[in-house]
């Protein structure tokens, strides 16, 4: 029984050198064996085999005891993966941080940015995860007014909420009067929240930047599917902020 070669590429794909993919196949063939009889099962070089193991070891596919000379065995693969899954998601988050904290000031500073981006997005669900996306990439301030039908994206934003909340985001929200309790008890938690009687349409405005204007069923071609647009552009943006302050003067305190 030897591995397919479309399973050694994936294993490939997710890190695994092909030392370490041969010496992990002879365990799951042979069960427990030492070093030197990997070394001759897996036809790698016995001055490699240590290291190949201990990275292996790392990793969380194989694991050893404690005989003399130690013998090693196969974990399963659901655990090998799981560890692997975990380590580069780890990676990517921090290889994240380093690369945008650099670059998106620089690409402010380039005026590329000044080509302002202007879509159209329909459908509720593109529209929550344009949403998502602006609070969590928020930096020092996010103003959201949401009609009553928001209370699904409230409880999707929440965590989102909280940790601009605890980074200092100043957090303005304007909602509707039938926006229901729970919802409005959470989110006064982490912002200040006004309420409108019949606020009519939505939208949120991140870092007096990034908009989206959200202009509901009654506007859109099809009745049944939301639409909203969403710009990357600062006089928009300007313009969409003054008719939210002018909203919050008649609004009532949470």
């Amino acid at each position: 029984m030897s591995i397919s070669d479309k399973t050694r590429k994936a294993l490939e794909k997710i890190g695994l050198t092909s030392y370490e993919i041969r010496t992990f196949s002879s365990l799951l063939k042979a069960g427990e064996l030492t070093a030197s009889d990997l070394s001759q099962k897996s036809g790698v070089p016995y001055s490699k085999i240590y290291e190949v193991l201990g990275t292996l070891e790392d990793k969380g596919w194989i694991g050893s005891d404690d005989s003399r000379p130690t013998k090693y065995f196969a974990k399963s693969p659901s655990t090998g993966i799981e560890v692997t899954k975990q380590r580069m998601e780890s990676d990517f988050s921090q290889n994240q941080s380093i690369i945008l904290n650099e670059l998106v000031p620089l690409y402010e500073k380039s005026g590329t940015s000044e080509r302002p981006d202007i879509w159209v997005l329909s459908g509720a669900i593109n529209i929550a995860a344009k949403i998502l996306e602006m609070v969590e990439s928020c930096r020092n301030e996010v103003m959201i007014a949401l009609p009553e039908a928001g209370e699904e994206l409230v409880k999707q934003a929440l965590p989102k909420l909280r940790l601009l909340h605890d980074k200092g985001v100043e957090i303005t929200i304007l909602t509707s009067d039938k926006m229901d309790k729970e919802s409005v008890k959470a989110i006064s938690r982490v912002a200040t929240v006004k309420i409108k009687k019949g606020l009519f349409g939505g939208g949120i405005i991140s870092d007096k930047r990034y908009v989206v204007i959200l202009l509901g069923p009654e506007m859109a071609v099809n009745s049944s599917e939301v639409v909203a647009i969403w710009a990357d552009h600062a006089g928009l943006a300007g313009f969409a902020r003054q008719y939210f302050e002018y909203l919050l003067k008649d609004s009532r305190k949470v």
